[in-house]
């Protein structure tokens, strides 16, 4: 039968599951060739034995049994519109109810008599042993059950990812009979690399993950196919880096006497020494022919912006302008904002009363006015703006400039690749890149993600700065939440400003309970990425930090807080009676949002109630508390970020995270990830903790691209050696082979890799 089927690993999987499962696999699994259903590794193995024995059964256990069905009974339940289904089987030793909340497709086949191998979790009900939705094939007769109990006594059992349609025994078979009918499979790691790593090859460690003769063989057949993953990735980032050092830009080399010594000259605080010797560091890289490709990363607070705008000012004098694009509007305004304060006169450049060496800061989002437009445009096509700040409004086709030579990124990981690559190409040669991120990332994120990049950290913060004390305030318990608001009232009579955050928006009208009117979801600016009204493609950006801790539509009669259930809410709290409470969320229009905050850093605002518009970049020094409600509902690092909000100043900042989440303390549940984001302030061990705690696709952008995440058996915090390891010999062989013209099949690996929806993944960098 294989030789009739002449398989290859670039076979469209429907030749051994069929046209249906062929389709239900590529939705839900990414399946579509036979080499992705090799590599769809089963998600866990039992033990030999698993199969008899079963005199020991506790809640939890997953068992597989062969076992005959004694009764079945549908019944119409009373709270749906549908049939439930309990099958009673016995395995010789026990019974078991098997339990389908929907009968239909079931019912016809578990019927008195009928013999199945059934896997699934056990669990309690009635005082019997039960297993809902269990996983089941049946068997033609009892020669099959005696076969298959034959083989799993002697070796471990796979169990696959399943699908509503396609159960483990059918992924099973299907694996097997692909395994039988390839002649060849290719391997993409050369020979002397699997050598000096002690690697299976490639057809060997398929054979063995999918048909292992023992735990050994599992081991090393997983730590080959995690090899594999690493290595490809690596060979794509290696390959890029060596492309980036191929390219020519135009070297600058400012000149003494100009705006960048006019600043320094003027800062009223000393930089620290890492902002120092990352400044000397970059200002190298500029003077350089070859383009600058460097992620800047840092604490919350460590002072990124000056770094970049030292930068910017180099590059001014040099002859050339700078382009800083933010993922926000409100970010891009408060940038805005910021840079012109700090420079004073020096960016009034040809304006009465400008310093003679100053320059321009212009403007561009999607909310400004026409007049407001058409003046940064021209300042921007003629050189008059040095410095250019923006939103995706920086990426259309209309927006020239005159000499683009640096482009900064804030918040890197909420842009498609597309967009980075658009703002670059508006230099007339390409122009050096600085990618700045508040979000600490461990070192094997930076080597998977950003592994074309160079690397700087700021870890030192600036003197002077607040320490923040964070608690957690259990929303059951009303005398703590009463104290919350009367702390907040206290910090607000002292002079004192607050951040109050929601994770939506809500509506108009809503109710303490938050469900009347329709939902209003904070949308592209929020949770949802980068905000709209700019003229973006509405991408949703979400990345490093600002999942949410918990799937939204788990504990959905949990009410979600909004923004204007809240702010209804303290304007009635008498410990505010009197005081100034606004609102800021993605759904302002930009003139309202920028007069809130503006009202906000002049003091005239004491409570703004906000999504997370205010997560990055926004700077009151005045801002002493921030209350997260609904705390549970953002991401580890997220919170981070918005716990950075306050403490900018001399007095000491307050974090409070408010959640009504059950109280679990297990090691994944949110009080604990609250908790642990309470105890500490240091952002990296906050961000391990994120991506031990998220799903790896998540953290590694593969929302961003709209496409599931390539690394399937990669995690990239356990596998930090396999990473190290496959790193060193992809750089090595791209140096001795660029076009790897000498290993086609690590070529069509790569080219399959770097697809239109992974390029996105691969090159957030």
């Amino acid at each position: 039968m294989g030789a009739l089927l002449a398989l290859t690993e670039a076979s469209p999987v429907g030749k051994v599951v069929g046209p249906a499962a062929a389709k239900t696999l590529a939705a839900a699994r990414g399946v579509r060739t036979v080499g992705d259903l090799l590599e769809l590794v089963p998600r866990r193995y039992l033990d030999p034995g698993t199969l008899t024995g079963l005199t020991e059964l506790a809640p939890g256990m997953v068992v597989v049994i062969v076992a005959e069905v004694r009764r079945a009974v549908a019944r119409q339940m009373r709270q749906r519109r549908q049939r439930m289904l309990t099958a009673t089987v016995y395995d010789g030793l026990t019974e078991f109810d098997l339990t389908f909340f929907k009968a239909w497709g079931h019912e016809t086949k578990l019927v008195p008599g009928a013999r199945a191998i059934v896997a699934g979790t056990l669990g309690r009900f009635n005082n019997r042993w039960q297993l809902a939705h269990p996983e089941y094939e049946l068997l033609e007769d009892e020669v099959a059950g005696a076969e298959f109990l034959d083989e799993h006594t002697r070796r471990p059992i796979p169990l696959y990812p399943t699908t509503e349609r396609i159960y483990s025994w059918k992924i099973r078979d299907a694996v097997r009979l692909a395994l039988d009918s390839l002649d060849r499979v290719e391997d993409p790691v050369p020979p002397q690399v699997r050598a000096s790593r002690s690697l299976l090859d490639r057809a060997t460690a398929l054979e063995r993950v999918h048909r292992p003769r023992d735990r050994g063989d599992i081991a090393a057949a997983t730590h080959r196919l995690r090899y594999d993953e690493a290595f490809t990735l690596q060979t794509v980032l290696a390959q890029r880096r060596r492309a980036a050092a191929a390219e020519v830009t135009t070297a600058r080399r400012p000149g003494p006497g100009g705006i960048l010594a006019a600043f320094d000259a003027r800062l009223p605080f000393e930089l620290t020494a890492g902002q120092r010797e990352v400044g000397a560091v970059i200002a190298a890289e500029l003077a350089q022919e070859q383009p600058m490709h460097r992620l800047l990363q840092g604490e919350v607070g460590s002072g990124k912006t000056i770094v970049a705008l030292r930068a910017m000012l180099a590059v001014i004098d040099a002859g050339g302008q700078a382009a800083l694009l933010a993922p926000t509007e409100v970010l891009a305004v408060q940038h805005h904002r910021s840079i012109t304060t700090m420079l004073g006169d020096l960016a009034a450049g040809g304006l009465l009363g400008g310093a003679a060496n100053g320059t321009r800061v212009a403007l561009l989002t999607g909310g400004q006015g026409a007049a407001q437009r058409r003046a940064a445009l021209n300042d921007v096509i003629t050189g008059e703006a040095g410095i250019v700040v923006g939103t995706h409004a920086l990426i259309q086709d209309r927006v020239e400039f005159h000499d683009l030579a640096l482009v900064v990124v804030d918040e890197q990981h909420r842009f498609g690749v597309e967009q980075r690559d658009a703002l670059r190409a508006k230099g007339s040669g390409a122009p050096h890149v600085l990618v700045m991120t508040a979000t600490p990332i461990p070192r094997t994120v930076a080597m998977t993600v950003f592994g074309d990049m160079e690397t700087s950290v700021l870890a030192e913060l600036p003197r002077g700065r607040a320490p923040i004390d964070t608690f957690v305030v259990e929303a059951a318990n009303q005398r703590w939440v009463e104290r919350t608001w009367a702390r907040v009232g206290e910090e607000v009579a002292k002079g004192h400003q607050v951040y109050v955050v929601c994770p939506r928006i809500g509506a108009p009208g809503d109710g303490a309970n938050g469900l009347e009117g329709p939902d209003w979801p904070e949308g592209r600016d929020g949770l949802g990425g980068t905000e709209g009204g700019d003229g973006s493609p509405g991408r949703a950006g979400r990345g490093l930090d600002d999942m949410p801790l918990e799937d939204p539509d788990e504990g959905a009669e949990r009410p979600v807080a909004g923004v204007y259930d809240i702010h209804a809410q303290l304007l009635a709290n008498p410990h505010l009676a009197g005081r100034r409470v606004e609102m800021l969320h993605g759904r302002m229009s930009a003139d309202a949002k920028d007069a809130v905050m503006t009202a906000f850093h002049a003091g005239a605002v004491d409570v703004l109630v906000a999504t997370t518009v205010i997560e990055v970049g926004v700077d009151c020094p005045n801002a002493t508390v921030m209350v997260v409600v609904d705390a549970d509902r953002f991401g580890v690092s997220q919170l981070h970020q918005l716990r950075g909000r306050v403490g900018r100043g001399t007095a000491k900042g307050l974090c409070l995270l408010m959640t009504t989440a059950d109280s679990d303390t297990g090691p994944t549940s949110a009080l604990t990830r609250l908790k642990a984001v309470a105890a500490t302030t240091d952002g990296f061990e906050l961000a391990r903790l994120d991506l031990e705690t998220r799903r790896e696709g998540d953290v590694l952008g593969a929302r961003q691209s709209g496409g599931r995440s390539q690394l399937r058996l990669l995690r990239i915090l356990r596998d930090e050696a396999i990473i190290e390891a496959a790193r060193e010999d992809a750089f090595a062989l791209v140096a001795a082979d660029p076009t790897l013209a000498g290993h086609p099949a690590l070529a069509a690996r790569v080219a399959a890799a770097v697809d239109e929806e992974q390029a996105a993944y691969l090159e957030r960098g």
